[in-house]
């Protein structure tokens, strides 16, 4: 495995194309977000997704949410969000709001878990977002740690624990931590809470009845 540090608030040029060139080969890339370190990999090829699954130590019947550089990108690989979504994305991206939407038939099967559906955020990382724009793709972004095990922000936890699994780790020092995603899913007419996180379901509500786009719930 080769270690990169990274200035986060001045991301080298170098560094950001050889972690996208990776993903794109099928490599397998840690790398910082918003809350913790994550694992990235291209979410259309099956081959890499398997490594994502190995690494990590586990049988591939969860999804594995993915990180975009922008709205326009998840538009353009995965669909156009619904008026819902388009509302939350223009809120809380870049931001711990994950979003769950059809999953287009080019995915990889296994990120969905089964469920037809994929979680997709921007991140509020520079260094991530930038790695996904010159991937020019959304890419995975699941929990760098063994499955069972807790997740982390310290990338020096991520080596001792799965670094012989990876092909790159882009250290940007610890992450922020804290609370994960919050989940909505916004495949329906109405947004519903997956997960709670980060972001507070009234928070989500209070978004949405000012748009005069009703909730599921009040």
């Amino acid at each position: 495995m080769r270690r990169v540090f990274v200035d986060p608030e001045s991301p080298q040029r170098d560094a950001i194309q050889e972690a996208a060139k990776w993903i794109l080969n099928g490599g397998l890339v840690a790398l910082p977000t918003d809350t913790l370190y994550g694992l990235a990999a291209d979410p259309f090829s099956a081959a890499a997704i398997g490594r994502v699954f190995a690494a990590k130590g586990r049988a591939a019947e969860r999804a594995l949410p993915l990180i975009a550089a922008d709205a326009a990108q998840v538009a353009g690989h995965l669909g156009r969000l619904s008026p819902v979504g388009q509302q939350l994305a223009a809120t809380f991206w870049p931001g711990p709001l994950t979003l769950l939407v059809a999953a287009p038939r080019a995915l990889a099967a296994d990120v969905t878990g089964g469920t037809g559906k994929v979680g997709v955020r921007v991140p509020a990382d520079r260094v991530a977002r930038a790695i996904c724009a010159e991937a020019r793709q959304p890419i995975t972004a699941t929990s760098a740690n063994v499955s069972g095990q807790p997740a982390t922000a310290d990338p020096d936890e991520v080596e001792r624990t799965i670094g012989s699994r990876l092909d790159l780790l882009i250290d940007t020092g610890m992450t922020p931590g804290g609370a994960p995603s919050t989940i909505v899913d916004v495949t329906g007419a109405e947004a519903a809470l997956v997960r709670g996180g980060a972001i507070s379901w009234e928070a989500i509500q209070a978004c949405l009845h000012n748009a005069l786009v009703p909730p599921r719930a009040r």
